[in-house]
């Protein structure tokens, strides 16, 4: 598993964007996440070894542009040769997330057609008025791999209409100390919605406030994903 950001910095752009990660651990370091750069490791994953020749980046699953967004407007002249570089590995797989769904069919190589067979788009939403605008542009979109990322997930919502053709559902609470409670009951509406539709589902994390029964818990940030694991509810389709 790998991780490549050809870009970094972002802008908040929906609910979800509140206690963004990336802005908060940019303050704490004294950068403004509104400036938007080109990577200098932008070549990371075409980089090749002196001797051999062989790529640095070996074969593997590639998170790529988690410090930003792949579709942001302003990475729109640096993501030609982004595609360039994802089409020469088509040994590894890029999966990216975005808010910014809409902007999909504006931001594809000419040669796209249907889909690069490795790439997997993650299309994030949060709550239903979200979910409903952003998943019914998705479901329509020439894409093979879809997921859907809702995290941080700040209210019940209803999905099943829109999982057709998606391979994979993953749910997340909010980290942060003023971060909007995590009801476990909407996790599992969810779950029960994608086991009707036999899609995978994957609890990531609690939320740093996470209801359960009725009982609030306060919860560290490095405990969050662990506490979610415990709770053994993810679903494998067979």
């Amino acid at each position: 598993m790998s991780r490549w950001d050809p870009w970094r910095g972002c802008h908040r752009c929906s609910e979800g964007c509140k206690f963004c990660y990336i802005h908060k651990g940019d303050a704490k370091r004294g950068i403004d996440t509104n400036i938007i750069v080109r990577s200098e490791k932008f070549d990371r994953p075409i980089e090749r070894k002196k001797r051999s020749g062989e790529y640095k980046m070996a074969s593997s699953e590639v998170y790529t542009c988690f410090s930003s967004d792949f579709l942001l407007e302003d990475a729109d002249e640096w993501r030609p040769h982004a595609w360039k570089i994802i089409k020469e590995r088509s040994d590894c797989v890029f999966i990216f997330l975005t808010k910014r769904i809409e902007r999909f069919m504006k931001c594809i190589p000419d040669d796209w057609g249907d889909g690069y067979d490795n790439v997997v788009v993650c299309c994030t939403v949060e709550n239903q008025e979200n979910a409903d605008r952003k998943l019914s542009v998705f479901q329509e979109l020439p894409i093979k791999h879809k997921q859907i990322t809702a995290q941080p997930l700040i209210e019940n919502i209803e999905i099943e209409k829109y999982l057709d053709g998606i391979d994979a559902v993953v749910v997340g609470g909010e980290s942060d100390r003023n971060a909007r409670p995590l009801y476990y009951d909407w996790v599992l509406s969810i779950r029960e919605q994608c086991i009707r539709k036999n899609v995978a589902f994957t609890f990531r994390q609690c939320g740093t406030h996470f209801i359960k029964d009725g009982k609030l818990y306060n919860l560290q940030v490095k405990d969050l994903c662990s506490q979610a694991r415990k709770a053994g509810i993810d679903f494998i389709p067979q």
